[in-house]
C-alpha cells in the first residue's frame, strides 16, 4: 500500500524520525533503508536490539502510529500515487482479483481505503502486522495468493521496496517493481520487471 497505492512514505518517515528524536536515537539513512517494507513492530524490534534500548517495541509502535495519524489527518497534500486509481479500476473491470498485502497496521489500511474509497475494488486486505513474519519473509504474499484463490503462478505482486521484492521472490510469485520517485534508495534489482508508471501495466497484462 505505502508507496504503491498512496504516497505516504514521507509521512511514515516523519513519524519514525519524530519517534527516534524523542528517544535520542541517531538513525542513519542506511539503517532506516533496511526498515523499509517491514512492519512497524518488526522495525522497532530491530532498533531496540540494535541500540540496546529498554523500551518495549509495542509501546514505540503506538508512539509512532499516533504521530503518523496526526500527519495523515492534517496533511492536505496526501494523495494516491499517480496512475494507481486508474490501473486499479482497469484490473477491476477485467475481473482480476485484487488483494491488498501491506506491512501497515490494519487501522492504517482502513484509514487509507476509507479516505480514498478503495474497498469496492478489493476482495481482501492483509496487514503484515497481523502475521507471524514480516517482509522480506514471504508469508504475506503466500497468504495473499491463498485468499485470492489462485495458484501462485497465476498471481503477480506489485512492490516498491527491496524487502517486498524479496518476499515475492521467496514466495515464488512474479513481481513488478514500481520505481517510486519517493523511494529512490530502493534498487528493485531482483524484480522480474520494473515499471516507472502504472499505465505500463496495461500493455503487459
Amino acid at each position: 500500500m505505502d508507496g504503491v497505492i498512496i504516497d505516504s512514505e514521507l509521512l511514515h518517515k516523519k513519524a519514525y524520525y519524530e519517534t527516534f528524536e524523542s528517544l535520542g536515537l541517531d538513525v542513519s539513512e542506511a539503517l532506516y533503508k533496511t526498515l523499509t517494507g517491514s512492519s512497524t513492530i518488526n522495525a522497532f524490534q530491530k532498533l531496540v536490539a540494535h541500540f540496546q534500548l529498554q523500551e518495549d517495541p509495542n509501546d514505540l509502535v503506538l508512539q509512532k502510529r499516533k504521530r503518523y495519524v496526526n500527519f495523515f489527518e492534517n496533511d492536505p497534500t496526501l494523495h494516491l500515487v499517480d496512475g494507481i486509481e486508474n490501473i486499479i479500476q482497469y484490473f477491476h473491470n477485467k475481473n482480476m482479483t485484487l488483494i491488498l498485502a501491506s506491512s501497515s497496521a490494519m487501522v492504517n489500511i482502513e484509514r487509507v481505503f476509507n479516505r480514498f474509497d478503495l474497498n469496492k475494488y478489493f476482495k481482501a486486505k492483509i496487514s503484515g502486522a497481523d502475521l507471524k513474519e514480516s517482509k522480506p519473509h514471504p508469508e504475506i504474499f503466500e497468504k495473499a495468493a491463498i485468499l485470492g484463490g489462485f495458484p501462485k503462478e497465476n498471481c503477480i505482486v506489485i512492490e516498491d521496496s527491496d524487502n517486498g521484492v524479496k518476499a515475492a521472490n521467496d514466495a515464488g510469485i512474479f513481481v513488478y517493481g514500481y520505481k517510486n520517485p519517493l523511494a529512490a534508495d530502493q534498487t528493485l534489482e531482483n524484480a522480474d520487471y520494473v515499471i516507472s508508471h502504472f499505465s505500463e501495466l496495461k500493455s503487459l497484462l
